[in-house]
């Protein structure tokens, strides 16, 4: 019997949700230097989200469009970013066919987050995040007044960049060979 036939122990602890949650914070940490530096650089932002899970607030014709996932562009043309660590979200004013438009994000609900500049990308999967009921639990965002004038955000996607997946640390069942 060789060590792929024995199989790992079942963890008594949750390192698969910790390792998301941490890489989650990596994404608000992101968003956070932004507000108060800018986008250093060449540095912009690809952000998918789901449109459909707890505590997305967007406009109702963007859900239209956008029902279950949307990606958005921080680049140079955005405005009101703000980061609530401690709801873990964040909110941004895009223009979306010339018309201003306040986006509330829950971390939990961010699928994708993508540096093209560094070729820097995270990926999260479902079940990476905290349980539904807990998102549910949290206070309802509120879209905020908007200001009109801002344009349509660049949607130049540049280059793809490698994606850190949670695979990577989830514990495999053993191969057969």
């Amino acid at each position: 019997m060789d060590d792929d036939d024995i199989p790992a122990p079942e963890s008594m602890l949750p390192y698969d949700q910790w390792t998301a949650e941490a890489l989650r914070l990596v994404v608000l940490r992101a968003l956070e230097h932004v507000t108060g530096e800018g986008l250093p650089g060449g540095h912009h932002f690809f952000i998918t989200f789901r449109t459909d899970a707890p505590g997305v607030a967007i406009p109702d014709r963007l859900r239209e469009t956008y029902p279950s996932e949307m990606t958005i562009v921080l680049q140079h043309q955005f405005g009101d970013l703000r980061v609530d660590k401690a709801a873990h979200r964040f909110s941004v004013k895009l223009s979306f066919g010339g018309i201003p438009s306040m986006l509330t994000v829950p971390i939990d609900a961010v699928t994708r987050f993508v540096d093209p500049e560094v070729q820097f990308a995270l990926q999260f999967l479902p079940g990476d995040n905290e349980s539904e009921r807990e998102i549910a639990e949290r206070p309802e965002p509120e879209i905020e007044a908007l200001h009109p004038g801002d344009d349509e955000p660049d949607d130049n996607s540049g280059g793809m960049a490698p994606v850190v997946s949670l695979d990577a640390f989830r514990r495999r069942p053993p191969t057969k060979t």
